[in-house]
């Protein structure tokens, strides 16, 4: 495990989530790739109810990622990817904007 990714109380990733949520897959799949180790908090179906992360991220959308090593909290799965690629990996991934382009046709995440 690298020092990037390890704290003395856990993962240096918070992955606030839903069950079975294509946008939040997508960015637990990145996380696994990479090798990252984090903790899942998985949220409340209803927007309503998705306090804790409106306190997190001022948003109620998911994915939301919270990386303590670099104190980035972040929305949106496509920005997610490209943010842990570029920090974590070998930069952006390829068709990153196509990717983007897609999110924003169907009308992000959830």
């Amino acid at each position: 495990m690298s020092e990037a990714t390890s704290r003395d109380d856990g993962p240096a990733i918070t992955l606030y989530r839903l069950q079975a949520c294509p946008y939040c897959e997508r960015v637990a799949r990145a996380l696994g790739e990479l090798g990252l180790e984090y903790r899942s908090r998985f949220v409340e179906p209803l927007h309503s109810r998705r306090d804790v992360v409106k306190r997190v991220a001022g948003v109620r959308t998911v994915p939301v990622i919270v990386d303590h090593e670099t104190g980035v909290t972040m929305a949106e799965s496509a920005n997610i990817v490209d943010y842990l690629e570029s920090t974590y990996g070998d930069g952006p991934p390829t068709g990153s904007a196509a990717a983007d382009e897609a999110t924003a046709e169907t009308g992000g995440d959830d």
